[in-house]
């Protein structure tokens, strides 16, 4: 089989499936998507995986949070010796791999796996080098080789383009939650600024004295983040915000509702986590970039239960129609998010 394997949230297989069967549909290609309700991965089949994958960049996709190509699924593993599968399977494919990662779906299935992932991980990288499959040290110049560990007896191989999928294990960058932080969100604005922009944007567009509106700030988890980057913020809110926040000299709360609230003259920055219809936010978050209140925005999307791609397709649809101008727009399912997505905004220059 070929195509593509991509993992996600436990519970959202069908959303990704939906997702990459529409955008796949929409590229011009054939293929089906096979996934079971909690396994925290999707296989997209197709015969034309290379070309697909190209179509279907890591970075646009919103429920997927690793995009790999598939090159093949193992059944019936001999725990005996797992290796020689996997090293026949690559055999026939001149290529050789920078990295390896032995992996398991971050699901309650997949994690008590992650014992043999690590294991594994620690036999099979001396036999790769053995074959010539794979570098004798890490080259990040070179595809990474995945394998995922779906049971004992069986995996799958996959390739990660090291500039079109994510760099960490499960596609999960690990952060902390510093002691100061007023709220466990302030992850959620961590990664978003770590997946959704690229290192050239974080430079360019999180510069020390640039200006930012937090709306629905209460208790400041993602106000805390903006100070901590020099960013001077207005932090909009009827709730309080915790006081270390506030001592910090570089915010100005104004107790206002978010959804009425305009700034008085343009800024650079404006983030949103208020809980509310998705479609109202969206509508709201159409009306700041179109009247140019800001240059640049972040805002989650609290998703119904049901038709949740559905949903994402019609609010994001409905950002860049009602922005009235060209928009750069990318959405993710956030490891630190729930039921909900997260959403870069930007008017293109």
């Amino acid at each position: 089989m070929t195509g593509l394997l991509c993992y996600c949230r436990a519970g959202f297989e069908p959303e990704l499936a939906a997702e990459l069967t529409a955008r796949a549909a929409e590229a011009g290609f054939a293929g089906y998507a096979r996934t079971e309700r909690g396994s925290g991965f999707v296989v997209f089949a197709c015969d034309q995986a290379q070309a697909l994958s190209r179509a279907l960049p890591w970075r646009s996709l919103v429920f997927a949070r690793q995009k790999l190509q598939l090159l093949a699924e193992l059944h019936g593993l001999d725990p005996r010796d797992r290796i020689t599968p996997i090293v026949d399977a690559l055999s026939s494919r001149p290529l050789r791999y920078g990295t390896l990662l032995v992996e398991h779906p971050d699901s309650d299935a997949g994690k008590p796996l992650s014992g043999l992932a690590r294991a594994f991980g620690n036999a099979l990288r001396p036999a790769l080098r053995k074959a010539g499959l794979l570098a004798a040290s890490d080259d990040v110049a070179l595809p990474r080789l995945h394998v995922c560990f779906a049971a004992g007896d069986h995996a799958f191989v996959a390739s990660g383009d090291v500039a079109d999928s994510a760099p960490w294990p499960l596609g999960i960058p690990r952060l902390r939650l510093l002691p100061d932080a007023p709220s466990r969100s302030a992850l959620k604005l961590e990664e978003a600024l770590l997946t959704l922009l690229d290192d050239g944007e974080r430079t360019r567009f999180l510069r020390e004295g640039m200006r930012a509106a937090d709306l629905g700030a209460a208790p400041g988890g993602w106000t805390w983040v903006l100070v901590r980057h020099g960013l001077h913020v207005s932090a909009i809110d009827n709730g309080p915000l915790r006081q270390h926040v506030l001592d910090t000299g570089l915010v100005e709360h104004l107790r206002a509702d978010g959804f009425h609230w305009q700034p008085p003259r343009p800024l650079d920055w404006m983030v949103c986590d208020m809980v509310e219809q998705p479609r109202r936010v969206a509508e709201r978050m159409a009306t700041w970039l179109r009247e140019g209140w800001c240059r640049q925005a972040i805002f989650n999307l609290k998703l119904p239960m049901k038709k949740r791609w559905d949903e994402t397709r019609l609010c994001l649809d409905l950002l860049a129609a009602q922005a009235q101008r060209p928009l750069v727009v990318r959405a993710r399912q956030l490891y630190h998010d729930r039921e909900e997505i997260t959403v870069f905004a930007a008017a293109k220059p």
